[in-house]
């Protein structure tokens, strides 16, 4: 059974920092491109940012650009989401997603995360 488990959300002040984790499992990522998107209540989902196979190329939302950072460790099947100055418009579920980089950019993945949950106060 494939399976994207996100961890790390919580609840956060305006300006502090979270560090997501997703784990995957179940199948081979270790060519795939994963990804983190959010969902804010009564918003479609949104695409944050992507990771390509080998870790050397991402590519991220205007509006998380230089306050979020994506790292892979292919060797555990993980991929991280470092966000730093948080604000309360990032309040969300974040969601990781895995397969192609077209497919992933496109909110199409092979797979997707149940989510977790981040709450920036103000």
């Amino acid at each position: 059974q494939v399976q994207l488990v996100e961890s790390g959300g919580g609840l956060v002040q305006a300006g502090g920092s979270l560090r997501l984790s997703c784990t995957a499992s179940g199948r081979t990522f270790r060519n795939d491109a994963m990804g983190w998107f959010r969902q804010a209540p009564g918003k479609e989902r949104e695409f944050v940012v992507v990771i390509n196979w080998s870790g050397e190329v991402t590519y991220y939302a205007d509006s998380v650009k230089g306050r979020f950072t994506i790292s892979r460790d292919s060797a555990k099947n993980t991929v991280y989401l470092q966000m730093n100055s948080l604000k309360p418009e990032d309040t969300a579920v974040y969601h990781c997603a895995a397969g192609r980089w077209a497919g992933v950019i496109a909110a199409e993945p092979s797979d997707w995360g149940q989510g977790t949950q981040v709450t920036v106060s103000s």
